[in-house]
């Protein structure tokens, strides 16, 4: 059968109105289009990095065949990845007669508003919570809110509020889940199976109809930038006015969002979301969870992949010094070919990675502890919520029956130009009894394995010291007889 001809249009759902186009830049945001095109202006540019939230919409995708809603940041989401998408916008949440919706009512009711400039997204991040949970716990709420930031109030108004929408309307009722049928059978009817390629040269953009076209196109453009969620690559636009182009999208390829388990190892598709895979690893690995908790906002986190925290080397990315000390192997692919690698072994040097040309990150293994095992990961960084790591320590500990070290192993980000291994550390504790004075012994060892650097999130000295801090607070939380008190959200 002959392969079906490239279609030359994005096509989508804007609130309720089908959209085609045909003339888009590889680099153009949502959030551009929607306010310079569209003329809605309820979304609001803040910060342009996807911190803010003042730019939050909703976009519903078919996900193992539901229909699912997620807030996004439109400021760093490109309009190339929107394909058989509906995106929701502010203005799309007034009544049939103008009155205000439940969650805008119950905003004004509370006083949940100052200037305004981010009401818009705070109630977007709100109806995607109340669709989903309409009796929502102030644990959730917060969680839904992190990626919004007030500068006139503070937040309780809004807590009021969120309390208070399911008294102003019933969830059940609302548009986007009484039409829900219809709108995934709209979004199915888009989704034909055929690649999408529109420009050339410098501005030509392809959407990938499946992972193995993802492969034979990127193996033939291997310049090509490739983006799944963009929490990198938009600020790369926004505030670098990088040149990405040609761009390729792989957000919306199926094979990529995969998670399975099987042989005491979780197998992660490179293309699944900080929200998709938080179930199985919190549930599996409970600290991951508590970490991808503190990863960028919402928005953000319905964005972001795993395999794109991994291929883009950064020095901080929080999954990478995890899944090192966990061991986890990366299936790398360019065309039919794969091979699986170390994760620890992919990072050659700051910005270099065991990667050739048109070869890409497939999907994670990551082990599971044993039982018997200990496993912790500890971020620091200047704010709780939604905030860059400063440095980030996860360690993972086997004892022996006599209570000597049998194995560990520790990982760091922000501590070097990669995520790295603490190997020095490693084998000054291996064999030792694990008590006090072995890990004090031990402290001097992070010398001969880092040389951090000072910025503007750490100076060099903090992060020396925050490193081998945490390599104490390890020791105390594996050796204690009570838990620790961590600050943290009521369940």
């Amino acid at each position: 059968m002959a392969k079906a001809k490239p279609r030359s249009e994005i096509r989508f759902i804007l609130n309720g109105e089908d959209v085609a186009l045909s003339d888009v830049a590889p680099d153009e945001t949502l959030l551009d289009w929607l306010r310079l095109e569209q003329r809605l202006r309820g979304s609001k540019e803040g910060c342009a990095e996807g911190d803010c939230g003042a730019c939050t919409v909703l976009v519903g995708r078919l996900s193992g065949g539901k229909l699912v809603y997620e807030s996004v940041n439109a400021c760093i989401r490109f309009v190339g990845s929107l394909d058989a998408t509906h995106i929701v916008t502010v203005e799309h949440l007034k009544g049939r007669d103008g009155e205000l919706h439940p969650v805008q009512q119950a905003m004004v009711d509370f006083h949940g508003s100052q200037c305004g400039f981010c009401t818009p997204g705070f109630v977007m991040s709100l109806y995607g919570l109340w669709m989903r949970s309409p009796q929502p716990s102030d644990a959730e709420i917060e969680k839904a809110l992190q990626g919004n930031l007030c500068r006139c109030t503070g937040y309780e108004a809004i807590m009021r509020a969120a309390r208070a929408i399911s008294g102003y309307g019933k969830a059940a009722k609302d548009p986007l889940l009484a039409e829900r049928k219809a709108i995934a059978a709209r979004l199915a009817a888009l989704r034909d199976g055929r690649r999408v390629e529109i420009g050339e040269g410098k501005a030509r953009l392809v959407v990938p109809a499946s992972l193995d076209d993802f492969a034979a196109v990127y193996e033939a453009e291997p310049k090509a930038t490739v983006v799944a969620g963009s929490t990198d690559v938009g600020l790369w636009v926004t505030k670098h006015m990088r040149e990405i182009s040609p761009v390729v999208f792989i957000g919306g390829i199926d094979e990529l969002k995969g998670i399975s388990e099987t042989g005491g190892a979780i197998a992660i598709g490179a293309g699944v979301t900080y929200t998709e895979a938080f179930s199985r690893l919190a549930d599996r690995i409970p600290t991951m969870g508590t970490l991808l908790n503190r990863l960028g906002g919402e928005q953000v986190r319905n964005m972001g992949t795993i395999g794109g925290n991994i291929a883009n080397g950064s020095p901080i990315g929080d999954t990478p010094p995890p899944l090192i000390a966990l061991g986890s192997r990366l299936t790398l692919r360019k065309g039919a070919e794969r091979r699986t690698i170390l994760l620890e072994d992919f990072y050659i040097a700051y910005g270099r990675q065991d990667r050739r040309p048109g070869e890409f990150v497939e999907s994670v293994i990551v082990p599971l502890p044993a039982k018997d095992e200990k496993f912790a990961v500890y971020k620091i960084s200047k704010r709780r919520d939604e905030d860059i790591t400063s440095t980030l320590g996860a360690f993972r500990l086997a004892l022996a029956e006599d209570g000597t070290v049998a194995s560990i192993r520790i990982a760091f980000g922000g501590m070097a130009a990669t995520p790295k291994r603490a190997s020095a550390v490693e084998a000054a504790l291996v064999g030792k009894p694990w008590t006090e004075a072995t890990v004090e012994t031990a402290l001097i060892s992070f010398e001969t394995d880092f040389t951090p650097l000072t910025d503007m999130r750490a100076s060099a000295e903090y992060r020396m010291l925050a490193a081998k801090n945490l390599l104490r607070r390890f020791f105390v939380e594996t050796t204690g007889t009570k838990a620790p008190v961590q600050v943290g959200r009521a369940a």
